[in-house]
């Protein structure tokens, strides 16, 4: 990273307001900024109205032309407000957007001004509020003299009803305490059993005793199985404090075995395993490395939650036999780190995560509009101009703008908009990953959603064109600099799309798949996969373009220019096919334009290439199902249950996203991969979304779907949880975000087919799923989260808030995973580890706190309930 720049820009930013003509200026950090949402019913249709109020603190006169609010917020397209305003809204890129002044505009020192704006699509929660707001100043010439972050920004709750519903339509329920309450009386606390291994064993037998663990046993290993047993010492002497002796040959004393067979579990040959626990040793046997590795993860399961909390030189776990295999090959989670960067150290800590429950790929997203985060050799740009974010007003700048609150100045400490993994990073990333047998599978997304890739080669043309270098400075460029195309992105962008017609647009990406494969070979390994994205080419693109338009003319079986995308993979699929990559892409790209619509691709049915499914609640529902009926290989990504980005809940104090509903750990654990009509039972709506038509006709919502058929089954790869980071900064927001989701995803990618997946009746189906799902929230409460405080330094994981209701004075409350404990105050202060726990006998008569507490001492947000 390159620290200078940080120290460039904060003296540039002081300079500028030092040296500025108004002395004034430098008070500027005194204006102070408020924010609030109006209401989301407005008296237009899908229009909300939020407000801002400026108060001037300062010793400067703001008048119409010197100044410039510019900020971040979740993109939405403005509409002009009913009335005149002394400030308008304007938006620039991405979600970047400016208040600017009106010809009347005048703010005096000391005295506020309030500036209305409206937008379609609703906002309600405290991640939609605008984020890293600075103010621009101007002199006479109208030349920036001046940039200062805005100190005091404050924004009102989100408290009623229309502030937190999207429509009058919405139907999902708010999570009031007593909403909660009565949800949650569903679920009751029962004993969890003393040994269980999440994800849930493909069969598992406790047995009599026990057997205990010291450093006197020594861990014995077959040559092949050298790095299994230093990840199992390692991981027991963390546990204990001392180090465990790894052997190749067999010691007399009790030992740990691991050790290879050729064994089938549930029909299964690939990564499965077997482990017995007796009082004189254990012996973890597996089909191959994989398996055996899973077994260790599983023998770590059983090591009782005291010895996480303090590590002891000696521990007993239960007796048991254990036979194990994985549902699903592919078992994935996709992480963005472009809109908002993690360290290398955080994408560590989440493969040692991933690892222990059995997570076997990991998409690596680091290509975006918003950041290109890997070093690639000669072409320093993609990371000099592609990771870094700054102040620029003009998108035809070759640098990256603010994006999601990064603020103005690049390398700024405490955001997270700019950062990359130089090679070494990247190196070690792709060892630790294959030495916990999770395979890394890396994403350059084109051709849209490729923005920080355009803007730093036009950096780079520039900067080659300067030298006279004409011919090198157009080997990469990735634009028609002469097309006029107006668009705009699903993210708000109106230049985030690759020109598919130039021959330099494939040499790039070549360049890229080139230098990133020799990455892989440094670190010993081969890449063998590659996602190409491929995702929401916006309407519009190459449309007057010349190049584009040329290039349909020279191929008119093209015919719809949209179907440039498939033109482009099919192009990419020839030139990377001599590197033996298997492609994945993003559904759209095996999708294509007819005059009926939207329809399935069949020409790259046999091309190898895998699509990810995430569309199975808007307008092709079953898309996954005719992809595979076609004879696709597919996964499974679908919206309704696995994207960890769409927020737990309604709550607005709830972080995340919610353009798909909501998404909690019910959702993750709950999902019928062969019949995924059967679990997703509403829309982004909360209302009753009927697809279950065993006929595989028109259904109550007038949807007709087309259902798997069994010989397609075969043809479910498996699934993918995708965690995308627009509203995620740092470490234990994302770890938040992923816990305890990760884990009920981990049920749905590796257990068994569940009883319930093929019930009919939907009354016994939910009875069953509902007991299922009791024993799985006990299990959560009673050992998986406390483990996770203790394991590896600890994970920030979220314990949901109690329910909670005051029925005659007397207060009612429970919690989501029962087990947890709830604490509670009657005098207005903060409940902690010393308050008095709820034990169901509680009189009340004003204003109560709870909260949800776990062994561990972990807890959750605050409620507040009131007597009526």
């Amino acid at each position: 990273m390159n620290t200078s720049v940080n120290i460039r820009y904060g003296i540039l930013a002081l300079c500028l307001l030092s040296c500025a003509k108004d002395p004034d200026i430098r008070s500027a950090d005194k204006i102070a900024v408020h924010w609030r949402i109006v209401t989301n019913f407005t008296d237009q249709q899908d229009a909300f109205e939020a407000e801002f109020t400026i108060t001037n603190g300062s010793d400067l006169t703001l008048t119409n032309s010197n100044w410039g609010l510019f900020f971040n917020m979740a993109p939405r397209p403005l509409i002009s407000p009913k009335n005149p305003q002394p400030a308008s809204l304007h938006h620039i890129n991405g979600d970047w957007y400016r208040l600017q002044p009106e010809k009347e505009f005048l703010l005096e020192p000391g005295k506020s001004v309030k500036i209305a704006y409206r937008g379609t699509e609703a906002v309600i929660k405290d991640t939609d509020r605008p984020l890293g707001l600075y103010f621009v100043f101007y002199d006479d010439e109208q030349k920036e003299s001046g940039i200062t972050e805005v100190i005091d920004f404050t924004w009102s709750a989100f408290a009623t009803k229309d502030q937190i519903n999207r429509t009058p339509g919405d139907e999902e329920p708010i999570p009031t305490p007593e909403w909660t309450y009565k949800n949650n009386l569903s679920l009751k606390q029962i004993s969890v059993p003393e040994a269980s291994i999440y994800p849930t064993p493909v069969k598992m037998q406790i047995g009599i005793g026990a057997c205990t663990l010291s450093s006197e046993m020594s861990i014995f290993h077959t040559p092949d199985l050298e790095k299994e047993a230093a990840y199992l010492g390692s991981s027991l002497r963390e546990l204990t404090g001392t180090p465990f002796k790894t052997v190749t040959s067999r010691p007399e004393r009790k030992s740990i075995t691991l050790r290879l067979d050729k064994i089938r579990v549930a029909g299964i040959a690939s990564e499965a395993y077997q482990m017995e626990v007796t009082p004189r040793g254990i012996t973890i046997t597996g089909s191959d490395a994989a398996g055996v590795f899973y077994g260790i993860q599983s023998l770590r399961s059983l090591i009782p939650l005291e010895v996480f909390k303090s590590p002891s030189p000696s521990f007993s776990i239960p007796c048991v036999t254990v036979e194990d295999a994985p549902r699903f090959a592919f078992r994935g989670l996709h992480l963005d780190v472009s809109r908002n960067f993690q360290t290398k150290e955080t994408i560590l800590k989440l493969l040692d995560l991933l690892s222990f429950y059995k997570i076997n790929r990991f998409l690596f997203y680091t290509t975006e509009d918003e950041g290109f985060r890997v070093e690639i050799k000669d072409l320093p740009e993609l990371t000099e101009v592609g990771a870094q974010r700054e102040h620029t007003y003009g998108k035809e700048a070759p640098v990256l703008h603010p994006a999601y609150g990064s603020g103005p100045f690049a390398e700024q400490e405490g955001k997270y908009g700019n950062g990359y993994y130089s090679r070494v990073d990247f190196i070690e990333i792709l060892k630790y990953a294959s030495d916990r047998h999770i395979k890394v599978i890396p994403e350059l997304n084109f051709p849209a959603h490729a923005r920080a890739a355009i803007k730093a080669m036009e950096a780079r043309y520039e900067r080659l064109m300067k030298a006279g270098k004409e011919l090198e400075a157009n080997e990469y460029r990735l634009i028609d600099p002469d097309d006029k195309s107006q668009y705009l992105s699903a993210q708000g962008y109106s230049d985030n799309v690759v020109c598919v017609a130039r021959e330099s647009a494939f040499r790039f990406y070549e360049k890229v798949v080139d230098e990133m494969a020799q990455m892989y070979t440094d670190a010993g390994l081969t890449m063998d996969e590659f996602h190409t994205g491929g995702d929401e080419v916006p309407e519009g693109a190459w449309t007057k373009s010349p190049m584009a338009l040329k290039l349909m003319k020279e191929h008119p079986e093209i015919k719809h220019i949209q179907n440039l995308q498939s033109y482009f993979f099919r192009q990419l699929n020839k030139r990377l096919k001599p590197k033996n990559l298997k492609l994945h892409g993003w559904e759209e790209v095996f999708m294509t334009k007819t005059n009926d619509g939207w329809q399935p691709n069949a020409e790259f049915t046999n091309a190898g290439a895998i699509p990810y499914i995430w569309n199975n609640l808007f307008d092709h529902p079953d898309l996954g199902y005719r992809l595979a009926n076609a004879g696709y290989d597919v996964v499974l990504c679908n919206v309704s249950n696995f994207y960890f980005d769409l927020a737990y809940s309604k709550d607005p104090q709830e972080p995340g996203l919610y353009w798909a509903g909501f998404v909690d750990v019910r959702n993750a654990f709950t999902f019928a991969p062969y019949d995924m009509y059967k679990t997703t039972n509403k829309n982004s709506m909360g209302q009753r979304l009927d697809l279950e038509d065993p006929h595989g006709g028109a259904t109550s919502n007038n949807i007709v779907v087309e259902r798997l058929k069994p010989e397609a089954r075969k043809h479910i790869l498996g699934v993918e949880a995708q965690v995308w980071s627009e509203t995620i900064k740092g470490r234990d927001m994302l770890e938040y975000y992923t816990l305890p989701k990760l884990i009920g995803f981990a049920e749905s990618a590796w257990t068994k087919e569940r009883v319930w997946e093929n019930i009919e009746n939907k009354n016994e189906r939910d009875a069953e799923i509902q007991q299922g799902w009791n024993a799985f929230a006990n299990s959560l409460a009673a050992e998986e989260l406390p483990r996770l405080s203790y394991m590896n330094k600890g994970y920030n994981y979220r314990v949901p808030p109690p329910g909670a209701i005051i029925v005659n004075g007397e207060l009612k409350a429970n919690t989501e995973y029962p087990g947890l404990i709830i604490r509670y105050t009657l005098d207005g202060s903060e409940p902690d580890e010393s308050s008095q726990p709820y034990d169901g006998l509680v009189s009340v008569a004003s204003i109560v706190k709870l909260k949800c507490f776990d062994s561990a001492g972990k807890f959750s947000r605050t409620i507040h309930v009131d007597v009526q």
